[in-house]
């Protein structure tokens, strides 16, 4: 197991460090940072002065070393748009972002899972068609209308629950519906389909042959094998959530970090740009890395193998 956990600790540094170079170059391709700095109007000269005061002007790999050196030492750099420090910025979004996901990823799955359990026990009847149903209708509801229909219905015509900001905890309870029906349906139809592969295994005729009720076989036998995919992808949703539901953040007014970057990419702020991407790629890498040893305590033969 340990060896298992070092070999996917090597896999994730190196996949952190192609990205942080991949990500590094693919910006400083998009566009000149010191003509950013400089404005539209200035001149030539201007131009080559801030290029030379930033240190832009050195070779891109000089300016890649440089900026991982200040990284290493907590220091991101600083927003070309507010001046403020971009490790700040990201500080005092994340707590918002935070708050939208991790409720929201708990609620998908209290859905899902028993959904699909539930669907794959009872297939073919009723009950399967009508999981199905409400999985097809979760995929296809634009997460956008979905929130406006959900703020119309509670927030203007019942009046129950506020419709903006980030306030309370009453403030997150139609952003994280809104959510949590988005990420429902592919952690339903995973769920459904890992238990319809494993109820057929002989470990789960065995379990039952003994004697065991059926509660017990589906949800300690079954469930623990056919859960292993579903763990992989609720690591993707949360870091996919992390990175900001930029959409979810617009509707309901909330500065969280989906918001902080659509503002920071229409200003071309490079620098808070660039710490998010980093940001969201580690948080993907260091989730999956969780999600691959979670797997393994699972199921020790991934380990083994």
């Amino acid at each position: 197991m340990v060896r298992f956990v070092l070999l996917r600790l090597q896999v994730a540094v190196l996949v952190a460090i192609t990205v942080s170079i991949v990500s590094f170059t693919l910006l400083r391709a998009s566009g000149d940072i010191s003509v950013v700095l400089a404005g539209e109007n200035a001149s030539s000269q201007e131009v080559a002065r801030i290029a030379r005061d930033y240190g832009l002007d050195q070779p891109l790999y000089i300016q890649y070393l440089r900026w991982v050196g200040a990284a290493l030492q907590g220091d991101l750099g600083r927003s070309l748009f507010t001046n403020e420090t971009v490790f700040s910025l990201i500080v005092e979004r994340l707590p918002v972002t935070l708050y939208l996901a991790v409720p929201a990823l708990f609620i998908g799955l209290m859905m899902a899972v028993p959904l699909g359990v539930i669907a794959a026990v009872r297939q073919n009847t009723w009950v399967d068609r009508l999981a199905l149903s409400i999985a097809v209708a979760g995929s296809a509801l634009p997460s956008f209308w979905f929130a406006l229909l959900l703020i119309y219905f509670f927030g203007v015509y019942l009046r129950w629950l506020p419709i903006s900001g980030s306030d309370t905890w009453l403030h997150f309870v139609l952003p994280w519906l809104a959510v949590s029906v988005g990420i429902m349906p592919s952690l339903m139809r995973l769920t459904r389909t890992g238990m319809l592969e494993v109820m057929s295994a002989d470990y789960v005729r065995t379990a039952r042959a003994k004697g065991l009720t059926e509660r017990i076989v589906m949800y300690k036998h079954a469930l623990r094998n056919a859960i292993l995919p579903v763990v992989s992808l609720t690591a993707v949703n949360l870091g996919f959530l992390l990175g900001g539901s930029l959409v979810i953040e617009t509707v309901f007014a909330l500065n969280g970090i989906g918001m902080l970057a659509y503002l920071s990419i229409r200003r071309f702020d490079f620098p808070v740009v660039q710490s998010i991407i980093v940001f969201v790629s580690f948080a993907y890498i260091g989730l999956t890395l969780i999600a691959d040893v979670v797997n393994a305590k699972l199921d020790p033969r991934i380990g083994y193998k």
